[in-house]
């Protein structure tokens, strides 16, 4: 595994050996960073990066100088490895909160920019997650939440669904925030 873009581009990550998890591959990456550098400003984006596993996506925001990114990952081992690399690296804007992320979204008060969110493809409630994020008020009004998800899962008829992108095996679909309703509108 190996970062693309940004400052530490080309920079190789080794995962410890008894890493579970599944990382998005460089091709995955690639795109989607493509994607993200037209919709985002990295230096002012607050990330949030959910079932962060290898902690890939967050040292891709990181590598492109992104102003905050908080890490959730339940695994201990996940948590412990991706502490490891962040220290390597020298990584000064990435926080790691060892917390499962149904309750992560409950209790978070934090806004972000961008939520990614790259779950076990066999996660019983994976199709619950558009919701769960965008009901749980973490994202800004012009945010928006990216799921990496099992070719199989189309989520084009959710209401918040605006874009699907398709990366060899790697598939990303794109939700809106919900449109907050003005007390005051008439």
């Amino acid at each position: 595994m190996r970062i693309i873009g940004g400052e530490y581009s080309g920079r190789r990550i080794v995962p410890p050996g008894d890493f579970k998890a599944r990382p998005t591959t460089d091709f995955g990456r690639e795109g989607l960073f493509n994607i993200l550098s037209n919709r985002i400003n990295f230096e002012e984006a607050q990330v949030l990066d959910l079932f962060s596993g290898t902690g890939s996506i967050s040292f891709e925001f990181s590598s492109r100088g992104t102003a905050s990114i908080h890490i959730v990952e339940k695994d201990m081992r996940h948590v412990n490895g991706i502490k490891r690399i962040i220290k390597e690296i020298g990584f000064e804007n990435i926080k790691v909160i060892h917390i499962d992320v149904k309750a992560f979204l409950r209790t978070c008060h934090v806004k972000y920019d961008v939520v990614f969110a790259d779950p076990p493809f066999d996660l019983k409630w994976i199709k619950e997650l558009p919701d769960m994020v965008t009901g749980s008020g973490v994202l800004k009004e012009d945010g928006f939440f990216v799921l990496e998800h099992p070719r199989g899962l189309s989520f084009a008829s959710h209401k918040l669904f605006f874009e699907h992108r398709n990366y060899g095996g790697v598939n990303f679909s794109f939700f809106k925030p919900p449109v907050k309703i003005s007390e005051n509108a008439d």
